[in-house]
């Protein structure tokens, strides 16, 4: 059994082995991703309807097809599922209350959507009542509150009006998720995690910040104190970049950093998101899951499932929907 099971681990160095380089194949890296284990939940991709009437506020970058064809869980399943996806999170990205509507009926439509963080005005005078209704439906998870919209968290975060509805979102069971880190952010949430010590917090495309010089001492002591507090956890969104004119592939760049947050968060606290479509701006969908595979193919097959599937569960507390989900708990 440990010979064999030795063998496993050895075939899946392999696998991700030919995907780890700057010029990796997309018909290599989808080849190999298929035959690593565990499966997926990506906890970030994006959906919208562009051919509405009433047009949607955002549709991802315009040079994307899906900017004019739309961004579906059909769409999204023919690409993800191949890659060992078998769920997945709805972020809102709308600033329009009742597309929160639309997102729970489209989401509904496809099993391999296991919910959605929607878009709701914490402190407003109706948020209580708007948070009721809504927190009833099972795929809704959350709240998105960050650099988006014009929202300010940072104001907000200081405000008794806010935290009160922050209270009533933990209490309710579901999660506080921000948008587009920075600094002021991080000390925001440092804040609210300290003022609503019940409230699961999640950072999304924490890869993506890179603090300049002067500030880098700072966000050190940030990330410190965000990994003290167990109710604060972090997507690895967001990887890859331009570096040097070129779009990055490969691990080595972005290493060091991931290490970081892997460190600061620990297994229990990681997730995997795409940000598809908005990722296809730099590359496709196969490209994140294979870099991801790579960063974790050194580490245990357990703490890979934490971090592909078994941590999403833990804080958006999905209910299984497809056959292959189920798969997952059993």
């Amino acid at each position: 059994m440990q010979m064999k099971a030795e063998k496993m681990s050895i075939d899946r160095r392999a696998a991700i082995g030919c995907i780890v380089g700057s010029a990796v194949g997309i018909g290599a890296a989808k080849a190999a991703v298929r035959q690593v284990k565990p499966p997926i939940v990506d906890t970030h991709i994006h959906l919208f309807d562009p051919t509405r009437p009433q047009g949607v506020p955002y549709a991802g970058a315009p040079n994307l097809p899906t900017a004019k064809t739309g961004a579906f869980p059909s769409v999204y399943r023919s690409i993800a599922e191949p890659l060992g996806v078998v769920g997945a999170m709805k972020i809102e990205a709308s600033p329009w209350p009742e597309d929160n509507l639309w997102a729970l009926n489209t989401i509904e439509r496809d099993d391999i959507m296991l919910g959605m963080i929607g878009n709701l005005r914490i402190e407003l005078s109706d948020f209580a009542e708007t948070l009721a209704r809504y927190s009833k439906h099972p795929l809704f998870r959350g709240l998105r509150y960050g650099n988006i919209w014009g929202y300010d968290i940072v104001a907000q975060s200081r405000q008794p009006v806010f935290l009160e509805g922050v209270r009533r979102l933990a209490d309710t069971g579901l999660v506080l998720e921000t948008a587009n880190p920075r600094l002021d952010l991080l000390e925001a949430m440092v804040r609210i995690g300290d003022a609503v010590p019940n409230v699961r917090l999640v950072l999304d495309h924490m890869p993506a910040f890179v603090p300049m010089a002067q500030e880098q001492a700072k966000y050190d002591a940030l990330l410190r104190e965000l990994g003290a507090r167990p109710q604060i956890y972090c997507k690895l969104s967001a990887v890859i970049k331009v570096i040097d004119g070129q779009t990055r592939l490969d691990l080595a760049p972005y290493k060091s950093r991931l290490d970081t947050l892997f460190d600061t968060f620990g297994e229990n606290r990681v997730m995997f998101g795409s940000d598809w479509p908005n990722s296809d701006r730099l590359a496709p969908i196969v490209s994140a899951v294979s870099l991801a595979r790579a960063y974790f193919s050194s580490k245990s097959y357990s703490v890979q499932e934490k971090y592909f599937w078994r941590n999403s569960k833990n804080v958006y507390k999905w209910t299984t929907r497809s056959s292959e989900q189920k798969r997952l708990l059993r």
